[in-house]
């Protein structure tokens, strides 16, 4: 956990998960193919998925890798929208906005 985002809040997060999914969720197709950022997106999507299991005291589970890399971004959204309504503590935020902001596509 950085410094920076030690105090993260639940607005920090969705703001930083706004503005990543602003960025990419006008791509076609073809730009998610020739960027190869789909698998990482990925990877950002189950970690928080796995930050909400976690606070929720449920196991972690496999985000299900859709046939179009189009619905990365609403996966996303969802992903968060859990995490967020279970009410995460401080350094679990913290850890969630380390991701987001580190995603560096």
């Amino acid at each position: 956990m950085s410094a920076q985002t030690s105090e993260a809040t639940p607005e920090q997060l969705a703001r930083a998960v706004q503005r990543l999914v602003d960025r990419v969720s006008h791509w076609t197709p073809e730009r998610w193919n020739a960027s190869g950022a789909a698998p990482h997106l990925h990877g950002l999507v189950q970690r928080v998925a796995d930050l909400a299991a976690g606070v929720e005291g449920m196991p972690a589970r496999p985000v299900p890798r859709l046939d179009s890399d189009l619905a990365l971004p609403d996966q996303l959204k969802v992903v968060t929208v859990d995490l967020l309504a279970a009410e995460p503590p401080a350094p679990v935020l913290a850890d969630a906005l380390d991701a987001v902001r580190g995603y560096d596509r």
